[in-house]
């Protein structure tokens, strides 16, 4: 699958790549954000990759008010800024999706440090297997 990041106007800034045997980012391209879900959502799930977000939204079922993003695996400034864009809102509150491993827990913590810093709502939601595609492949999904 090819998932494109896109910056906050909508511009493709590149894509994540990803098969049964690899994964990548494109050749030149600038890791922002892939979103999927409700532009403007004031629930934002974070998730590392973005079939993980794509497989969140279908275990939820797309909930409401809710937009889905990958960071792709990385944290850019302009990933910073899209979050912080994404958090301007006082009633938005960002849910750390992150993998069920230490790298997941390191990333769900730079996230809470971020919601700290701008007094918005924070929850980790924890998948129940290392990531949540896995949970959706053990779901039958």
């Amino acid at each position: 699958m090819w998932a494109a990041h896109t910056d906050d106007t909508g511009t493709v800034t590149g894509w994540e790549e990803r098969g049964p045997d690899w994964r990548g980012f494109s050749s030149g391209g600038t890791k922002v954000l892939f979103r999927f879900g409700a532009a403007a959502g004031l629930r934002i799930c974070v998730t590392e990759a973005a079939i993980d977000a794509l497989s969140l939204a279908a275990i939820e079922g797309l909930r409401d008010g809710t937009i889905y993003l990958s960071t792709g695996g990385g944290w850019s400034p302009n990933t910073e800024t899209s979050l912080r864009h994404l958090l301007r809102q006082p009633s938005a509150q960002l849910i750390a999706a992150t993998d069920a491993n230490s790298q997941g827990e390191t990333f769900a913590d730079r996230l809470r440090a971020l919601t700290d810093e701008l007094d918005r709502d924070w929850l980790r939601l924890r998948p129940t297997a290392d990531d949540w595609n896995e949970v959706l492949k053990q779901r039958g999904g």
